[in-house]
């Protein structure tokens, strides 16, 4: 596992950048950078259950089944991916369902007068470390626009 840490400042408030970020309807924009269609079904709230999908080449939805571990309101949120999801179903069976086992995502927004510090700390397999270094930036941008309108 490799750890990435990615930090922006966006001129919002930590209010705004929150629900941009957590929001379902301005997920989909921000994070369309890592694949079209991208979309959460679930819930924000911790302990809970929450997947993040987008379609396949063949419109399948894929993507990341994952837990909330922390969720404190404007300040910091902690998803532990747990594995993969192929074809709409958790697959259990497939060898990178383990690989995904240790890893996280945690959003830390830090308050800084009108402007928030958005801090993506991340730990993930290293097969997808390059391209997180390249996507991420791009999704933290396109969330910076978002806010800024």
């Amino acid at each position: 596992m490799k750890k990435l840490q990615f930090k922006i400042i966006i001129n919002a408030n930590v209010e705004k950048v929150w629900h941009t970020i957590f929001d379902a309807d301005s997920y989909r924009k921000w994070t369309e950078v890592f694949q079209k269609g991208s979309c959460f079904e679930g819930s924000w709230d911790k302990g809970s259950e929450i997947r993040f999908l987008a379609p396949d080449e063949n419109g399948k939805m894929m993507g990341m089944y994952s837990f909330i571990n922390e969720n404190i309101k404007y300040k910091f949120v902690s998803i532990h991916h747990k594995g993969l999801i192929i074809s709409g179903v958790v697959d259990t069976s497939n060898e990178d369902f383990h690989k995904w086992s240790d890893s996280y995502e945690n959003y830390t927004l830090n308050e800084l007068d009108s402007d928030t510090e958005l801090i993506t700390d991340m730990c993930i397999p290293e097969e997808y470390m390059k391209m997180m270094e390249e996507t991420w930036p791009l999704a933290q941008q396109a969330l910076k626009s978002l806010c800024e309108l």
